[in-house]
């Protein structure tokens, strides 16, 4: 296993964490109030909100809530392929399901990465396991001195490394990093990188949330609240669910 080279891995990070606030910046310029108002209205009325830009800004939350945790899920993503490419020789993989494949001692590693511990659904984690063993079968097939080790790598997280029933290897945080890198304390260098130039990117970005807030809480007005000011919740459900065709049917 090679050593990484000092700042290589801090040049790599401040280079491309500008490309997670970019992406941050584009969900907001693409967000429509039909895409904010598919959140559960249900659940915003059982809260009692009552202020149109509460609810808004409630909303407006969590979708960016689950859509930065995509985006800077990828970024690790591709943090820890680039990492393992400088050390173990490691290579984004071709496979289905499988982000991150190299060579350490007699083992050939398949890694699937995931940002944190609790991701996906019982059917995404069959899925996984299934990809784990399509994947190992092609490894024997293809050479006789190679054992294929199907590892979930997670990027953190405090579960301690453990040999999963179905035959995959989860290493989580600190364990993860090391793994791809032999380093015990990259997990936490990594950190400091990732706040270059943070406070400009996110005044940026809070001023466009200000302004795409204000806009939608104008259109969310006009569209559902009475004369009175008052948020017309019959009208938002219909807009949200409304979708009546079991007439059609023989129920």
């Amino acid at each position: 296993m090679k050593k990484l080279e000092s700042g290589i891995v801090e040049d790599y990070v401040n280079t491309h964490i500008t490309g997670f606030h970019e992406k941050r910046l584009q969900i907001l310029a693409n967000l429509t109030l039909n895409r904010l108002i598919d959140k559960n209205p249900y659940l915003f009325r059982a809260k009692n909100i009552l202020i149109a830009s509460e609810l808004i800004s409630n909303t407006l939350a969590a979708f960016l809530s689950s859509s930065e945790e995509k985006i800077f899920g990828d970024f690790l993503e591709d943090l820890a392929v680039f990492i393992a490419g400088l050390t173990v020789g490691g290579h984004k993989s071709s496979a289905q399901g499988i982000d991150l494949e190299f060579l350490r001692g007699s083992k050939h590693y398949l890694v699937s990465i995931k940002s944190g511990e609790n991701w996906g659904n019982s059917s995404q984690h069959k899925k996984m396991v299934d990809d784990f063993q399509v994947s190992a079968k092609r490894i024997r097939q293809s050479s006789q001195h190679l054992e294929p080790q199907p590892t979930l790598g997670i990027c953190y997280g405090r579960r301690r490394t453990s040999f999963h029933k179905l035959g995959y290897l989860c290493v989580v945080g600190q364990n993860f990093w090391s793994l791809i890198s032999d380093n015990k304390e990259l997990y936490t260098e990594i950190i400091e990188p990732l706040g270059f130039r943070a406070k400009e990117h996110n005044d940026n970005f809070e001023k466009e949330r200000a302004k795409i807030t204000n806009l939608l809480t104008i259109q969310f007005i006009e569209r559902f609240c009475n004369s009175q000011g008052e948020i017309n919740w019959v009208e938002l459900v219909k807009s949200n669910s409304g979708n009546y065709d079991l007439d059609k049917y023989q129920l």
